[in-house]
């Protein structure tokens, strides 16, 4: 990592932990009311389950009720490595039952379907409602199909997503079985903003290690919405190192900006004066923006996203409603599982010091992500921030050197599965 020694990264990433704010003691004060404060967390995902453990330890006396319709939820961080037959969907599989039974979390399995913030109550789909003191969402991202002519949600059954793991990764995985050596694999990668900016990129490294041992004819075309991506140079330089010629990526000024899809011939067509790019299998990556119940709730900007007080991830739309994770504007800090764990944090200490009539903290926060070019071969980015004139402001960080040797990339893959370990067990352990 250059100008940021892994040590000291470590030390800034654990910044949002519970131990930055045990001096302030939290559980110890009664005397503001908060024992019977009721916070409701809809969305289990990176960022609503960190929210609500961490509220739970940091004041054990509040009630935190967890809503969330799946039982299992998928880490999209880790489906590339089911994708390209290093893991299985159980590895990226978890569970709320530790929520529920070592941290006295409520777990309802349901859907929200209304948000009434004048009455502080929301409305589930299997038609019971919960009445709120604060509300903590984490709602994710959705999809915007209305960028490309030609394909629309209900098209995701033939040309995937598999941006929201689960079903969609089962699906993209069976289809890469089940296509033929020597065939054509192709993304259409999204415009900014997007979760995980590394992320289609390791899918396609993965996928070519894939190929090369499965189906070393194959080829891979990434058609870009983009004229550049996250850890671009690291990514190329491993693309040319372990697969020649199998990866082809297109940049939006290029030939890579897709105008129109054709689900039935699996054709994309880029904008004029460029060919049709037919593929075998295509992976295709639309355009995104925070999930449909933001905007139900009135929370939106125009570009689709929640804008939050981004010291605290308080709604700037609604002062009792908290908003963290992919779907809020965070300044600097990209929309990632990483951020969503220490944006939960954040917002778990934001509610807690208001309850107990205290100045919220402007603590450290942090994100790295990890990316395997091959199942030896890691890369990393990584950045610290902190609450500076009103916005998450990047205050230092690096990425993995370029021309590395085999040793060092190799200890940045058990850096990358070990990181896997231990976020997922600070999220739903």
């Amino acid at each position: 990592m250059n100008h940021l020694t892994r040590r000291r990264f470590l030390k800034a990433a654990g910044a949002t932990g519970a131990a930055t704010f045990a001096g302030t003691s939290f559980a110890a004060d009664n005397s503001h009311g908060s024992n019977g404060a009721h916070i409701v967390v809809v969305g289990g995902g990176s960022g609503g389950a960190t929210a609500a453990k961490y509220m739970k330890q940091f004041l054990p006396q509040l009630r935190v009720t967890l809503i969330e319709p799946n039982a299992t939820y998928y880490t999209c961080y880790g489906s590339n490595w089911v994708l390209s037959g290093l893991a299985s969907m159980d590895d990226i599989a978890h569970t709320y039952d530790s929520l529920r039974d070592n941290h006295d979390i409520n777990i309802v399995a349901d859907r929200v379907t209304t948000v009434d913030p004048d009455r502080r109550r929301v409305h589930l789909q299997g038609g019971d409602s919960i009445s709120y003191d604060k509300l903590v969402m984490s709602p994710g991202i959705d999809f915007r199909y209305d960028a490309v002519d030609g394909i629309s949600e209900s098209d995701a059954s033939e040309i995937p997503h598999a941006w929201k793991a689960g079903d969609q990764t089962r699906l993209l995985r069976d289809q890469l079985e089940a296509m033929p050596n020597g065939g054509v694999f192709v993304m259409v990668a999204p415009p900014n903003p997007f979760r995980c900016p590394p992320g289609p990129y390791e899918r396609v490294s993965l996928i070519a290690h894939y190929f090369k041992e499965q189906k070393p004819r194959s080829k891979i075309i990434v058609l870009d919405a983009k004229d550049n991506f996250s850890k671009q140079g690291l990514f190329e330089e491993g693309w040319a190192q372990h697969y020649g010629d199998m990866i082809e990526w297109r940049a939006a000024s290029d030939g890579g900006h897709v105008e129109a899809v054709d689900v039935a011939e699996k054709t994309a067509r880029a904008d004029s004066g460029f060919e049709r790019v037919k593929a075998d299998v295509m992976n295709f990556i639309p355009r995104q923006q925070a999930a449909q119940i933001a905007h139900d709730v009135g929370l939106t900007n125009d570009q689709g996203w929640v804008p939050v007080n981004q010291q605290t991830f308080k709604s700037e739309m609604d002062d009792n409603i908290y908003v963290l994770g992919d779907a809020s504007v965070a300044g600097a800090m990209p929309k990632s599982g990483h951020s969503a764990n220490n944006q939960g944090k954040i917002v778990a200490a934001a509610i807690v010091r208001e309850l107990m009539d205290q100045e919220p903290l402007n603590p450290s926060s942090a994100n790295t992500c990890y990316s395997l070019v091959t199942p030896e071969h890691g890369i990393s980015v990584a950045n610290v921030y902190r609450f500076i004139d009103g916005t998450q402001t990047a205050e230092g960080g690096g990425v993995s050197p370029s021309g590395a040797s085999p040793e060092f990339r190799a200890s940045e893959a058990d850096y990358t599965r070990a990181w896997y370990q231990g976020i997922t067990q600070d999220i739903w352990g």
